[in-house]
């Protein structure tokens, strides 16, 4: 909204779809919960959560309507917390997930196993769009490695964590005054003494000073071939495209407005992922931003996306299961009073 005339303001982002779309194309629409910008360590999000549904208009109308009639929600947008917070929380969640059984899909990303793909992907190997997707699975046994070590390290692998963001955040900072990686190797050090000489203690030895601050350097001049290293939504979008196109159609996606979701990244990804799926176009076929409060389809995705994060116990054990993406970025069960991860 633009100041208070309650004008709206133009949306931003997007790919736009080729002029003459051909061959067999699904249109999905997509919405997240729990971004927190490049704070991924706010231990209030520790979950980004991609939902997608594949429902007409009507469908998902006929969907909100059911909800606000048969369960007296709002007639504004219905959101999550009203879900969660009813005295009928267990039935409308049973029954909301069931009705999208086999018409939607849930994409989780736990944020410190992402910065743990950020170490072995960008740190490690050439960066790439297609990092910390299914087109570089050979990566993930060291991430998952580096993850349940640190976890089990004690406070040496929040510490590491830290360095890890501070180094990669390079945006609006001073190069010149930049210790960043020094830091970085310091907090290597001090986790390393709590890891043994398995794999994760391998990919902690093979960070070379030389070759990360390389990276950095890059991020400083803005090298537009590294993905934004901090920006989980960028993969989850990823997975999200590849289990809807199956590598046997293109996917466009209607997204509710997000700026990390910009032209440039997203033909980039789009590149990445035309590279890495079945010969012939990229699985992506563009990307149409949206305002929620104009397209059903997006509330129903936006709905999703926030019960999933906010589930209570194993998302894997309950009712979201069979929604669930196999590719989701985690390693591990949920620490106790946090936001649901699968194990």
């Amino acid at each position: 909204m633009a100041g208070s005339t309650g004008t709206r303001l133009p949306l931003q982002g997007g790919l736009p779809p080729d002029e003459a779309l051909t061959g067999a194309v699904l249109e999905i629409a997509c919405d997240e919960s729990g971004f927190s910008g490049t704070n991924l360590l706010d231990p209030a999000t520790p979950v980004i959560v991609h939902a997608s549904v594949d429902l007409s208009r009507d469908e998902a109308a006929e969907l909100i309507r059911t909800l606000r009639s048969g369960f007296r929600f709002s007639p504004d947008e219905v959101k999550s917390r009203q879900f969660l917070r009813s005295h009928e929380a267990a039935e409308v969640v049973e029954w909301f997930l069931s009705a999208l059984r086999g018409r939607a899909h849930v994409h989780l990303v736990d944020k410190e196993f992402f910065l743990a793909t950020r170490v072995v992907d960008l740190l490690l190997a050439e960066p790439s769009y297609a990092a910390g997707t299914r087109l570089t699975g050979d990566r993930r046994p060291a991430a998952a490695a580096l993850h349940r070590a640190g976890r089990a390290a004690g406070p040496d692998w929040a510490g590491f964590l830290a360095a890890v963001v501070d180094m990669l955040r390079t945006k609006r900072r001073d190069r010149a005054d930049d210790r960043s990686v020094q830091r970085f190797f310091a907090a290597r050090d001090a986790l390393r003494r709590h890891v043994g000489d398995g794999p994760a203690g391998a990919v902690l030895d093979a960070l070379d000073r030389a070759r990360v601050a390389a990276v950095q350097a890059r991020l400083y001049a803005g090298d537009r071939t590294i993905p934004p290293p901090l920006e989980p939504l960028l993969p989850a979008l990823a997975e999200t495209v590849l289990h809807w196109s199956g590598g046997r159609r293109r996917v466009l996606v209607i997204h509710d407005e997000q700026s990390a979701l910009t032209e440039g990244r997203l033909r980039r990804l789009q590149a990445a992922l035309a590279a890495g799926d079945q010969p012939g176009p990229s699985p992506l076929a563009g990307l149409v931003m949206t305002d929620s409060r104009d397209d059903p389809r997006v509330q129903v995705a936006d709905l999703l996306a926030g019960v999933a994060r906010r589930m209570p116990g194993l998302p894997g054990d309950g009712p979201l299961r069979p929604l669930l993406s196999r590719a989701s970025g985690h390693d591990r069960a949920p620490a106790p009073r946090r936001t649901p991860r699968t194990p």
